[in-house]
């Protein structure tokens, strides 16, 4: 049986980070531990883009535009989602999610989902780098994954 193993080496991968805005003390956290490890992996620092919006919701159109434009290899959604009082939080939660899944499927483009969806805000911080970190892995290992399978 031939096996296709993990391959975390980045060189020459472009990648693309659609970063929310809102909590922001968790989003810099992930987008630190994200860009750091995707330097780690020998992704170069002029081949990260990094693209801003508002709240979580936003996240998967700048995504569809980054997929469809075909100049990136993967693409990482960053952002944080923190339980409040109302239903709000899994309308956001649920929809960016199923709305990011929705444009990888599309447009064959891997994403790394670091959306984080937590119930308190020290929920959140613990996980950050963590989760930031991983996603970076992730977008990696699945655009050479593609690769292998191709």
């Amino acid at each position: 049986m031939k096996e296709i193993e993990p391959n975390y080496d980045g060189k020459g991968l472009r990648i693309g980070i659609v970063q929310s805005r809102f909590n922001p003390e968790v989003c810099e956290g992930l987008l630190g531990a994200c860009v750091a490890e995707l330097l780690a992996r020998g992704v170069a620092d002029d081949d990260i883009t990094l693209a801003t919006v508002p709240g979580a919701l936003e996240i998967p159109l700048v995504l569809l535009h980054m997929a469809e434009g075909e100049k990136f290899d993967a693409l990482i959604a960053l952002g944080a989602v923190v339980r409040g009082d109302t239903y709000h939080f899994e309308v956001v939660s649920n929809e960016s999610a199923r709305c990011v899944g929705d444009v990888q499927l599309a447009c064959g483009v891997p994403i790394a989902n670091a959306i984080l969806t937590t119930d308190t805000d020290e929920q959140a911080i613990a996980r950050m780098s963590v989760k930031g970190a991983e996603a970076a892995l992730v977008a990696i290992e699945m655009v050479n994954l593609l690769k292998g399978v191709a």
